[in-house]
């Protein structure tokens, strides 16, 4: 994008960009009618062909993968009904349309008819699965409602007769096309129901068009199917095809011959099942009775002679007999042994003795304290010499027996301890061990330690 002054200049690529965009955005999918032509069909698969009426054409464009789902291939001049999407081709600038349903325009109010009916059948429950019923595994009889001339019932007898030949198959005969067609399938599936003569139904036709198969997505017929007592199979038109009845039905099978392979078991594979089982039952009777033979051996040889068993009974009463002396005799003893410890112990608690050991006890004590106090009178008595002998050594009157003196000042009554204390010519006393002195000082002399 370039700008040249106050204009906004677009180049292609943003103009198809913002085109394509606008486009998209604006228009929702929307079905739309037309006739094709210019249709083209590339090896990739998909489709590029014109819608045009009288007035006007436009492109269209179908992905492979949306025309293989679309199960309707047009061809030039048909008159189709397209859903699609409004878009624009941005490399050539071309308007567009990307077309993901085609059919027959004619196809159109049955397709909503369809819808219609299927939404509020939907919302009545009949197409929940907890309705459904299962087939029974071994069908004592198989019904098929279809048309007697259609290629759906050869193909569903085939089928019937290769897997199981014996079984039984009841026609319900019916209409499967045309006005009457869904009345007539109706009353078929309420004979069945109310005969009671086979255990499962199938519902078959062959394929065609949604004209042709629009009996099965009658209302007449989906209801006939919930309300019928026998669980039925449907197998309507190929595998693309789903009916109402399909939706109703308590199995839905892809085509008539897959209708009937549901609802009958394969007689070859169910008798090789058998002849399975019975392999498996006779080898599993064999290791049992292997087991229960080895099982009776044994018990033959733990089986004893009555006169063994005696024996051995015998045996065990004489040991229990012994086992019964010896603990009595044992017990006695016990006994005898208690009593004695019980007598010593009365002997013990007697007065005269417990007296006598009494008095002992107190003769014993007294020695005890006599010694304790001797002992303790000595220890006293020596404790006291060495505090009279300590308190003797460290009195004044021993310090001054070794030659020392105090000196006093008489008239304030102290001690002089330090010679700097005294005064020259001051008077003072010197106490001796022996007597006093009074003295003048006449000078001081210095420490000499200082």
């Amino acid at each position: 994008m370039a700008s040249y002054g106050f204009r906004d200049v677009y180049t292609v690529s943003r103009l198809t960009t913002e085109t394509r965009l606008l486009v998209e955005g604006h228009y929702p999918a929307l079905w739309i009618e037309g006739e094709v032509s210019n249709l083209a069909r590339p090896a990739s698969g998909h489709l590029y062909f014109s819608l045009k009426d009288q007035a006007a054409q436009v492109r269209c464009a179908m992905f492979r993968g949306r025309g293989q789902r679309a199960g309707f291939v047009p061809e030039n001049g048909t008159l189709v009904l397209a859903r699609a999407r409004v878009s624009l081709y941005e490399p050539r600038g071309d308007f567009q349309l990307i077309v993901d349903h085609l059919e027959a325009a004619g196809e159109g109010a049955l397709r909503a008819a369809l819808e219609a009916l299927a939404s509020r059948l939907e919302a009545e429950g009949l197409f929940a699965a907890g309705r459904k019923r299962a087939l029974p595994p071994l069908p004592r009889a198989i019904g098929v409602v279809t048309s007697p001339s259609g290629a759906a019932l050869q193909d569903v007898l085939a089928v019937l007769a290769r897997r199981w030949p014996a079984l039984p198959v009841v026609l319900y005969p019916c209409l499967v096309q045309g006005r009457e067609a869904a009345a007539s399938i109706a009353r078929a599936l309420e004979a069945a129901g109310r005969r009671a003569e086979v255990d499962a139904l199938l519902l078959v036709r062959g394929g065609g068009s949604l004209e042709d198969l629009w009996p099965f997505n009658e209302e007449v017929v989906a209801r006939a199917i919930a309300v019928c007592p026998l669980p039925v199979v449907s197998g309507v038109g190929h595998e693309t095809d789903v009916t109402i009845a399909d939706r109703v039905a308590d199995l839905r099978a892809a085509t008539p011959s897959a209708a009937a392979e549901l609802a009958c078991p394969d007689a070859t594979s169910l008798l090789a099942g058998v002849r399975q089982q019975g392999l498996r039952l006779t080898r599993a009777v064999g290791i049992q009775m292997q087991q229960l033979k080895a099982r009776l051996a044994l018990a033959r040889a733990h089986l004893l002679h009555p006169q063994r068993r005696l024996e051995q009974l015998a045996q065990r009463l004489d040991e229990a007999s012994l086992r019964a002396r010896h603990a009595l005799i044992e017990g006695l003893q016990r006994r005898r042994l208690g009593l004695e410890r019980l007598g010593s112990r009365l002997a013990a608690q007697h007065p005269a003795g417990r007296l006598g050991r009494t008095r002992e006890r107190l003769d014993t004590l007294a020695h005890r304290h006599r010694l304790a106090l001797g002992w303790l009178v000595s220890a006293r008595r020596e404790r006291w010499h060495r505090l009279a002998a300590a308190l003797v050594q460290v009195a004044p009157q021993a310090t001054l027996a070794r030659g020392y003196a105090i000196v006093h000042d008489p008239l304030t009554g102290s001690v002089l301890r330090d010679a700097a204390a005294a005064t020259p010519g001051q008077d003072l006393r010197v106490a001796l061990a022996h007597g006093a002195l009074r003295v003048r000082v006449e000078g001081i002399e210095p420490d000499v330690t200082d």
